[in-house]
């Protein structure tokens, strides 16, 4: 075990000994059967080991965040006791956190579907209360239903498409995490996988969510899911291949982004020395990407760091969370370009109970009074350093994210004017997109009118739209779709006038 996982020395060598401990405490947890042996010839992901062994590659600035509702996800069926919330200070508190220039998310969780109605109503005035101050808010929907809900997945996925309806107008609610740690069974509370149907919820769900934002143009709203790093690798190899049987192409075309809940030294790896973190989230995401290959979900697809965190429960210190916290941060930040990661979330903002022994109440970098732990200024400043900025040549989108410099271009031979003076097409017409972040464009959809054209895969993303005209003057409107290779979609029209045949 030790040479298939990790083959460093110190901390690493307990790895195997306590994921082989907490699988087997799983399995006579929920009376399941050890996991069926890997089929002969196939490959696990190990992913990059070594943080020292890969050359980071440039990417665009992060777009930060964190989750701001104390209340945490317990290994187990029960959920642990808050302290209550003092909304002005927490508001102070994400004041100090969010950069000068440039987005910050809040990310909303433990909105469950037992809530019914009464939940959506809490969490759409949790988002009116964020975006009313300027700040982005991502949802983490979870599965988690009562008794009569498990297992009805059309009931499920006609919340989830009531949910995308009613939260999408709001210009300022940006992603939906559909589900929460599907791979993860044993801990009902704080993973959805402990619930009957939750593979199919997750799938299904990311389906429905995505088809109802687009046909509401919601175009903003990116719809993801996210993965506990991690199990063994016959457990985590079955999970993602049945994702790829139930989804098949649907479901990786859904998929916006792959969301990270990565806690290097305290779930897995369940000890790391000093400064080890680094190779730890270096592991996680690389090992993200390779599993994530199995159901089809391509590189270009972005990475969110949904849950990364440190608890600072005795005898872990105030400190070593700072040192901890700049090291994962830095880690991400370097590797970003090398896994195409997009955005970072600190789980979490304050402790839910600061005296509490449990390990989930203390992840905070703020203790439950709001008094910042050393992490808090630690993190603000690396927000402030490494988060993403406007461009000189433009502005920011609604997401926070720089928009692409590119232009539509439409060039045909033969000009005339109309009779009122107006210039107009006397032959077909070429549309081109230029720009100089053409190279990124992954692909382009192109369409005049209600008429669509085949996607371009290939520059220089140029198409016909346009051959003979009939009749008099008529004004044509161009629309290309376009997909960068990093995720973003980008929208650009122009419109030309045919000169009437004479």
């Amino acid at each position: 075990m030790r040479s298939t996982w990790r083959s460093r020395a110190g901390a690493r060598g307990s790895v195997a000994a306590a994921l082989t401990g907490t699988l087997a405490a799983a399995a006579f947890a929920t009376g399941g059967d050890p996991a069926p042996a890997r089929a002969q010839g196939e490959s696990p992901c190990i992913g990059d080991l070594e943080a020292k062994d890969v050359s980071p590659r440039p990417g665009q600035r992060l777009r930060f965040g964190i989750t701001p509702g104390v209340q945490t996800g317990q290994v187990g069926p029960l959920p642990a006791v808050a302290k209550p919330e003092v909304p002005a200070r927490t508001h102070a508190a994400l004041g100090s956190l969010r950069p000068r220039r440039g987005p910050f998310v809040v990310r909303l969780n433990r909105f469950f579907w037992s809530e019914g109605e009464a939940g959506i109503r809490r969490f759409l005035a949790l988002a009116r209360r964020y975006t009313s101050r300027g700040y982005l808010v991502e949802l983490q929907l979870r599965y988690h239903p009562n008794r009569r809900q498990e297992g009805d997945t059309g009931a499920w996925t006609r919340h989830v498409r009531d949910v995308v309806r009613r939260f999408g107008p709001n210009r300022r609610v940006v992603a939906i995490q559909v589900t929460n740690e599907v791979n993860l069974a044993f801990s009902a509370d704080s993973s959805d996988g402990a619930y009957r149907g939750a593979r199919a919820a997750l799938v299904d769900g990311v389906i429905a969510a995505k088809d109802e934002a687009r046909r509401r143009g919601h175009r903003q709203l990116e719809i993801g899911f996210n993965w506990f790093y991690r199990l063994d690798p016959v457990t985590e190899q079955l999970f993602w291949q049945g994702l790829r049987d139930r989804g098949g192409r649907a479901f990786a075309r859904a998929v916006d982004w792959i969301g990270l809940d990565a806690y290097p030294g305290t779930f897995f790896p369940p000890a790391e020395s000093e400064g080890g973190e680094r190779d730890g989230m270096v592991n996680a995401m690389s090992v993200m990407r390779c599993f994530a290959r199995i159901p089809g979900i391509p590189a270009s697809v972005p990475m969110h760091v949904e849950e990364n965190g440190w608890p600072t429960q005795p005898p872990r210190s105030y400190d070593r969370q700072a040192a901890t916290l700049r090291t994962m941060v830095r880690a991400v930040h370097d590797y970003r370009g090398n896994y195409n990661v997009t955005d970072y979330r600190w789980f979490n903002l304050r402790d839910a109970d600061s005296s509490s022994p449990m390990l989930a109440q203390r992840y905070g970098l703020m203790e439950d009074d709001y008094s910042p732990k050393p992490a808090f200024s630690v993190y603000r400043d690396l927000i402030e350093a490494l988060s993403i900025r406007p461009r000189a040549s433009g502005s920011p989108s609604r997401t926070g994210r720089a928009r692409p410099r590119l232009r539509l271009r439409l060039s045909y031979r033969r000009r005339g004017r109309t009779r009122s003076g107006r210039r107009c097409a006397r032959s077909r017409v070429r549309a081109t997109l230029v720009g100089r972040d053409r190279g990124k464009v992954r692909r382009a959809l192109f369409a005049r009118g209600r008429r669509v054209f085949r996607l371009d895969r290939r520059r220089p993303f140029s198409r016909i739209v346009h051959r003979r005209h009939r009749g008099r003057a008529h004004r044509h409107r161009v629309r290309v779709r376009v997909r960068m290779k990093d995720g973003r979609r980008v929208r650009l029209r122009r419109s030309f006038r045919a000169c009437r045949r004479r």
